[in-house]
């Protein structure tokens, strides 16, 4: 059982920066892939990033060039710095954990664990 919890959600002025971070508990942290997935109000849930147990990243075209996702293992955490915000990226983020953990899944079913979410606002 891994338990998830994400933070650093907040409102930003569209250009601006926030980094979110999502806390793991339970053990084998470093052998899952990690994700992060928002959604915004009345869409469905959609990829953003992930990053796998090797370090191997992908990235949603959308975020490409502005988000960066990083884990510390020693931590148990994944982060995901995002950079250059734009009132489109307005949703809920949340965390997703992949016991497989070489995939690099962007399909919300192949995650096995999943954080509440936290909030982002860009205001234009």
């Amino acid at each position: 059982q891994v338990r998830l919890v994400e933070s650093g959600g907040g409102l930003v002025a569209a250009g601006g920066s926030l980094r979110l971070s999502c806390a793991a508990s339970g053990r084998s942290f470093s052998t899952y892939a990690m994700g992060w997935f928002r959604q915004a109000p009345g869409q469905e849930r959609e990829f953003v990033a992930v990053i796998s147990w090797s370090g191997s990243t992908v990235y949603a075209d959308s975020v490409k060039g502005r988000f960066t996702i990083s884990r510390d293992n020693a931590k148990n955490t994944v982060y995901l710095q995002m950079n250059s915000l734009k009132p489109e990226d307005t949703a809920v983020y949340y965390c997703a954990a992949d016991s497989a953990g070489w995939h690099t899944s962007r399909m919300t079913e192949e995650y096995d664990y999943w954080g509440q979410g936290t909030q982002v606002t860009v205001s234009s």
